[in-house]
């Protein structure tokens, strides 16, 4: 039997046809072949698209990790250490309270110098000195141009709803009434809710005889949708301590310190992150061209999410420090 008659047997029974035959969906042919060998190369158009494509994936992905997942993560590591640090300080009666003549340790920045507890929201946040978008990303902060937390006159705390752990996202939770203490280097304070307040809501009356009163701050309204910036106010009804005075006069506070500020000092680190980011892109899709995908994904994905996580850590910084 001839070689074209046993193929046109074969295709009659529903045969396979013989490997290397006439079907062009054998990848074996030399047709299929061929029409790999004419498929084109990616050009250099395409190369710049996949790195572009590259470096707002790992922007994006790095933002919403380290907001998010690693946000929390950080600050309840934050808050663990910092609560070790200051019991250390207060059993050595080394707690900041302000310098003044009778001596005394003046807070520096950034240093913890009270503890916040608020029972009825199941919140205890070590407060540090400082208000900065990068001291609200540890947890709380006191307002360094206001007087210490169980001293005399308004002391001024305040802490994100939302990213890093936000603590204080229920301090709208809070009813006239409720009662929270605050540790410092002087001793426990007792202080009793007046009710919140946001903006046009009438302030709370002036504090007269030596009184305390603390006010806690956070943005208001939809977490990562703020519409103005809510208040608590509460007074103090446990017996106010000697009050030096404050760290910074009143007036003399950084803008990047006030409710709703963000941390201009940012930018440098995030444009010097971002061009390591650009770098690294350009590299990966030059070693994707000579390694092939898989060794390149083996490099480039830590690569570029270790350098998107830190691009997107200073971008934070940029967002509304109560945020």
């Amino acid at each position: 039997m001839t070689a074209p008659s046993a193929l046109a047997d074969a295709v009659a029974q529903g045969d396979q046809p013989p490997a290397g035959g006439w079907s062009p969906d054998n990848p074996s042919s030399p047709e299929s072949g061929r029409a790999r060998q004419a498929r084109p190369a990616a050009g250099p158009a395409l190369r710049v698209v996949s790195a572009a494509l590259s470096i707002l994936a790992a922007l994006l992905l790095g933002f919403v990790v380290d907001v998010g997942l690693v946000g929390d993560l950080r600050h309840a590591r934050d808050r663990q250490v910092d609560y070790a640090g200051f019991r250390a300080d207060l059993a050595n009666g080394v707690a900041p309270v302000g310098r003044s003549e009778g001596g005394g340790v003046a807070p520096e920045p950034g240093a913890p110098v009270a503890l916040l507890e608020i029972p009825v929201l199941q919140l205890r946040e070590v407060v540090r000195e400082g208000t900065t978008a990068h001291d609200l990303a540890r947890g709380a902060g006191h307002r360094r141009d206001t007087t210490l937390p169980g001293q005399s006159g308004v002391s001024v705390i305040m802490g994100r709803q939302a990213t890093y752990g936000g603590p204080f996202r229920h301090l709208e939770d809070l009813t006239a009434g409720d009662r929270f203490t605050v540790t410092t280097g002087q001793g426990k304070h007792t202080y009793r809710v007046i009710g919140p307040r946001r903006e046009g809501d009438p302030q709370p009356p002036a504090l007269t005889g030596g009184r305390g009163r603390v006010t806690l701050i956070t943005a208001d309204g939809t977490p990562f949708m703020p519409r103005g910036i809510l208040r608590v106010d509460a007074d103090l009804v446990s017996d106010a301590q000697p009050t030096p005075p404050a760290a910074l006069p009143s007036g003399a506070l950084p803008e990047d310190e006030k409710p709703m500020a963000m941390q201009q000092t940012a930018w440098l680190p995030l444009v010097l992150w971002g061009q390591a980011l650009v770098l690294a892109a350009a590299a990966i899709a030059w070693a994707h061209a000579r390694w092939g995908r898989p060794h390149t994904w083996v490099v480039g994905v830590p690569l570029l999410g270790a350098l998107g996580l830190a691009v997107a850590d200073q971008a934070a910084l940029l967002l509304p420090n109560l945020l």
